[in-house]
C-alpha cells in the first residue's frame, strides 16, 4: 500500500516513470565508501526558541554554555530560517526536504502521508541506524522511518542519552534528537537557578512590564535546562569516541511562542539559530551570514552519507557552506504560515536584505497561537490596547484588517516593524520580491485553497471554540 501511493506520489509531482521504481543505488553508498568513513548524523531541535535567545548569538544573559561551545567547535549561521513557524510543519517540512504545502502535512497536527519520501529512510535503507528520541510530531506513518522511536518528558531530552547509548556499534547512525523546550506551559523553578525579570531582553515589540518579563524569564529557563541536555549529548559522543565522525546540527522549529513570533513569518518567527559541528571537516569558531533554509537539510545529509539525493526533494545542499562558509547557495529562502488554531494564510521571499510577505487573508489580525494568548504577556497586552497605552509597535497583533503586501529593508528594520511596501523609494524593490515570491509559487504549486481551516480558538482568550 505505501509502496503504490508513493507511486500515485511521485506522479502527481512530475517525477518521470523511469524514477517511479528507485534504483537499488539509490538506497545504497555510493562506491569508494565504507561504513566506517561514512559520518553519523545528530539533529537536535529545540521546540520554540527564537533564533537569538542563546548566549552565541548575542543574548548577554540566557544561559546556553553548552550551545555556545558548540558554535566555538563548529560553523554559526545568521542567515538560517524556516519553511514555516510553526512545530509540526516545519518538522515535516525538514525530514522531506519539502515545503509545508507540498508535504500533504502544511497544518499543525497533520500527520505526514505515508508516500512521502523521508530523508531517514534513506539513510535506513543506506545502511544507517535511525532513531528518534523526545517530541514525536510527524504522525504515525512516519514512525516506519526509523529503528526506534522513543519519547521523554517534561523537557523532552530526557532518553537522548538512552537512545546514544543503545544503538548498534556496527552501523553508521543518524538520531533526531526532539525537545519539548521552551514549549508552554512555563512553570517556576524549572531549573535550580532561574533567570530573574533583571536577566530579561525585552524585544521592542513586546511591552516591557512585569508580566513579560516574568514570562519570558521562565522561557529562558527552558532553553537551560534543553543546553544541560544537549550538552550531555556533546559529552556521550566523546565518551563513545565517535565525535569527530559525527556530523552534529542545532537548530529550532519556530519562533518563541509570544505575541508577533511563533506563527509569523517575520524574522522572529522564521529565523532560527543554526550551529553545525563536524570537526575536522566544518572549520571550528567561523561565522556564516549566507542564506539556508531548513529545507536543505534534507539533501545535505544525504550527500554527506554518499547517497544519491531523491527526485522529491524541492531544497538545496548547503555542503557548499561547510567547506567555504564565504560562498552562498541561494539567493532567496521561502515561508508559510496555514492553519495553527486560527485561518491564516501568508507566504514569505526573503533576501539577505528585504522581507517580502503576502497576506491572502488581511481582514484577520496576526494572533499568536492559542497557548501564547493565554500567556500573562497578551492578556496584559489587551489591558494596556483596551487602556490605549501600547505602542505601535507593540500593536500588531491585534490591528485589522492589515495591509495584503509588506515590504521591510531588514539592514535598515531588523525588527521589521516598518511596512514600506507603499514607499516610492522601494517601488523597483517590491516588484522584484513581488516577482520572486510568485516565481517560488509556481515552482512548487503554492496555491490558495478555496476552503481554509476555520479559527477553533477564541483571538481574545485562547479558549477552545
Amino acid at each position: 500500500m505505501v509502496e503504490r501511493n508513493r507511486r500515485r506520489f511521485l506522479q502527481a509531482i512530475g517525477v518521470g516513470t523511469a524514477s517511479l521504481i528507485v534504483p537499488e543505488s539509490l538506497f545504497g553508498a555510493l562506491p569508494g565508501r565504507s561504513d566506517a568513513d561514512r559520518p553519523n548524523f545528530v539533529i537536535m531541535i529545540a521546540d520554540d526558541q527564537g533564533w537569538n535567545d542563546v548566549g552565541c548569538y548575542g543574548h548577554s544573559h540566557i544561559r546556553t554554555p553548552n550551545i555556545d561551545r558548540l558554535a566555538s567547535e563548529g560553523l554559526r549561521f545568521t542567515h538560517a530560517f524556516l519553511t514555516c513557524s510553526s512545530c509540526s510543519p516545519t518538522r515535516c517540512s525538514i525530514m522531506t526536504g519539502r515545503y509545508p504545502h507540498s508535504t500533504g502535512a502544511k497544518e499543525l497536527h497533520q500527520p505526514l502521508p505515508a508516500d512521502q519520501v523521508v530523508f531517514a529512510e534513506l539513510l535506513k535503507q543506506g545502511g544507517y541506524y535511525t532513531a528518534s528520541a523526545g517530541k514525536w510530531h510527524l504522525g504515525e506513518a512516519a514512525k516506519a522511518n526509523f529503528d526506534t522511536v522513543a519519547g521523554g518528558g517534561p523537557s523532552g531530552c530526557e532518553r537522548w542519552i538512552e537512545t546514544l547509548q543503545k544503538r548498534p556499534k556496527d552501523q553508521p547512525f543518524f538520531m533526531w534528537l526532539a525537545a519539548i523546550d521552551p514549549h508552554r506551559r512555563y512553570q517556576p523553578n524549572t531549573i535550580a537557578e532561574p533567570h530573574g525579570p533583571e536577566d530579561v531582553v525585552v524585544p521592542p515589540f513586546l511591552p516591557d512590564i512585569p508580566e513579560t518579563r516574568r514570562d519570558l524569564a521562565m522561557y529562558y529557563d527552558e532553553i537551560t535546562r534543553m543546553d544541560g541536555y544537549i550538552g550531555r549529548v556533546l559529552d556521550e559522543l566523546d565518551r563513545q569516541g565517535v565525535a569527530d565522525n559525527t556530523f552534529v546540527l542545532f537548530l529550532s522549529d519556530n519562533g518563541r511562542p509570544f505575541p508577533r513570533c511563533k506563527t509569523t513569518v517575520y524574522d522572529s518567527g522564521i529565523k532560527t539559530p543554526f550551529i553545525a559541528r563536524w570537526p575536522g571537516h566544518v572549520p571550528s569558531g567561523r561565522v556564516c551570514d549566507s542564506l539556508v533554509s531548513v529545507i536543505d537539510i534534507a539533501p545535505t545529509i544525504i550527500e554527506l552519507a554518499s547517497l544519491a539525493s531523491s527526485p522529491t526533494f524541492q531544497g538545496e545542499s548547503f555542503v557548499p557552506l561547510l567547506r567555504d562558509s564565504q560562498t552562498s547557495t541561494r539567493q532567496s529562502v521561502f515561508a508559510e504560515h496555514n492553519w495553527h488554531d486560527y485561518r491564516a494564510h501568508e507566504r514569505a521571499a526573503r533576501s539577505k536584505r528585504y522581507l517580502y510577505i503576502r497576506n491572502a487573508l488581511p481582514e484577520v489580525a496576526c494572533t499568536p497561537p492559542a497557548d501564547a494568548v493565554r500567556s500573562i504577556t497578551f492578556q496584559a497586552m489587551r489591558k494596556l490596547r483596551d487602556a490605549g497605552k501600547l505602542s505601535p509597535a507593540q500593536q500588531g497583533c491585534f490591528v485589522a484588517p492589515r495591509t495584503a503586501e509588506e515590504l521591510y529593508d531588514v539592514e535598515l528594520d531588523p525588527y521589521q516593524l516598518m511596512n514600506v511596501a507603499a514607499d516610492p523609494k522601494y517601488a523597483r524593490v517590491l516588484a522584484q520580491m513581488r516577482s520572486v515570491h510568485e516565481a517560488w509559487a509556481r515552482r512548487t504549486h503554492d496555491e490558495i485553497p478555496s476552503e481554509l481551516t476555520p479559527d477553533r480558538f477564541d483571538r481574545e482568550t485562547g479558549a477552545r471554540l
